[in-house]
């Protein structure tokens, strides 16, 4: 028959899912600590509890010496013969230490020991289980906050909804139910803390993986997300199958599946973009829901001029440049907008440029030097003589008459 003790460590294994050996090692651990507080940390003091009865013994074990240098860990072949009449030189003898002999300190200070070593044990227990379900979602229910921050009852601990992972302007009072990636399993000194969010862009696409089978079932993937929490999401996707139309597959019929996620998020728009590696497409599509004239590339820099009709360019950049800011960061391309009026202007601009510089050009080729005019030379007899591909003049000749 189990002892009331095993009984009481039984049921702490139960309820806080503690493996029942690791309460007998913090119990012993619990008793050496109190043992040593009482008797002086000198002592070669052994705890051992019987894992079916319950049993606890506390042993005080010395060396049998036939010099005594230290009387907490020797003792003579004499002294130990009257605890066994057995015993040898070498040999390790101890003597029982009753339960009694603690005292109220030494109690105290075990009782602490073991709410200590239950508390990590417990620790451990929930580090191992949710740290498993990192970048998963979990439901929960608003048990108060603290500093605006959200305590979460998530099962078998409490959960934090820091003020920074919550959706700005939302709202949350207790006994709410609540679903929340669970961000973080963080260890700390103290404890061991759950981290949840609402805010991570993973949120999004994990509502999207429910809501969506053929997500799910990875017919279409989840090629990117982008998010300012609250306002906007960007969120690209393909699709495996040439018959599936991603965007269609998480707009669902009606709009039901992007609308129950837009529900979840409490009206944040939701923008699905059809993923491309046409960077030019791409960047089109990422800047929904404006419509799009024209987009340059500079693939060197990565960066893209999009021009748009005069009557979309506050719709293209977006509220405090929102829209354009989130299309960049879905494409990884630096993306200027420009209106058409704009880009015409500019285009006559250089169009005019170019011919100034051109005719410019042109007249410098024309423009030919004039050389200074010289007197034609006159070569000598001699010369003449010399080199006949030179003729004298007849200047150059005598006269006869």
């Amino acid at each position: 028959m189990k002892s009331e003790l095993m009984l009481v460590i039984d049921q702490i294994g139960r309820e806080k899912g503690i493996d029942k050996a690791k309460v007998i090692m913090a119990l012993e651990s619990a008793l050496l600590t109190a043992a040593k507080k009482r008797f002086g940390h000198g002592e070669n003091i052994q705890v051992d509890i019987d894992t079916e009865t319950g049993e606890i013994s506390i042993v005080k074990k010395k060396t049998i010496s036939e010099n005594v240098l230290d009387s907490k860990t020797e003792i003579s072949l004499e002294d130990a013969r009257k605890i066994d009449d057995e015993a040898e030189m070498g040999d390790e003898i101890g003597s029982l230490i009753e339960l009694e002999e603690f005292g109220r300190i030494a109690a105290q200070a075990a009782k602490q020991v073991i709410c200590q070593k239950v508390r990590e044990a417990e620790w451990e227990s929930i580090e191992r289980e949710y740290s498993k379900k990192e970048g998963e979602l979990v439901h929960g229910v608003i048990l108060g906050q603290e500093r605006r921050n959200y305590l979460v009852d998530i099962g078998k601990t409490e959960a934090l909804l820091p003020i920074q992972e919550q959706i700005p302007r939302e709202a949350h009072r207790r006994g709410d139910r609540v679903r929340a990636l669970l961000l973080e399993v963080r260890r700390t000194p103290k404890d061991v803390q759950v981290i949840l969010s609402r805010a991570h862009p993973q949120f999004v696409v994990k509502l999207f993986g429910l809501e969506v089978p053929e997500i799910s079932e990875k017919i279409v993937e989840i090629k990117g997300v982008v998010r300012e929490p609250g306002d906007r999401t960007k969120i690209s996707v393909a699709s495996r199958d040439k018959a599936v139309d991603p965007v269609g597959a998480c707009v669902g019929v009606k709009g039901s599946r992007v609308q129950a996620i837009v529900r979840e998020l409490h009206g944040e728009k939701i923008d699905i973009i059809p993923w491309t590696n046409d960077p030019r497409v791409f960047i089109g599509e990422a800047l929904n829901p404006a419509s799009i004239e024209k987009v340059g590339i500079d693939e060197q820099k990565k960066s893209a001029l999009v021009v748009v009709a005069d009557s979309q360019l506050s719709l293209a950049i977006g509220k405090n440049g929102q829209n354009v800011r989130l299309a960049a960061k879905l494409t990884g391309w630096k993306i200027d907008i420009i209106s058409s009026t704009e880009y015409e202007k500019q285009k006559l601009e250089r169009d005019l440029e170019i011919k100034a510089a051109l005719a410019e050009e042109a007249a410098q080729i024309t423009e030919e030097p004039v050389e200074n005019a010289k007197e034609p030379e006159v070569a000598s007899q001699d010369e003449s003589k010399d080199n006949p591909a030179v003729v004298p003049t007849e200047s150059g000749q005598s006269s006869g008459s």
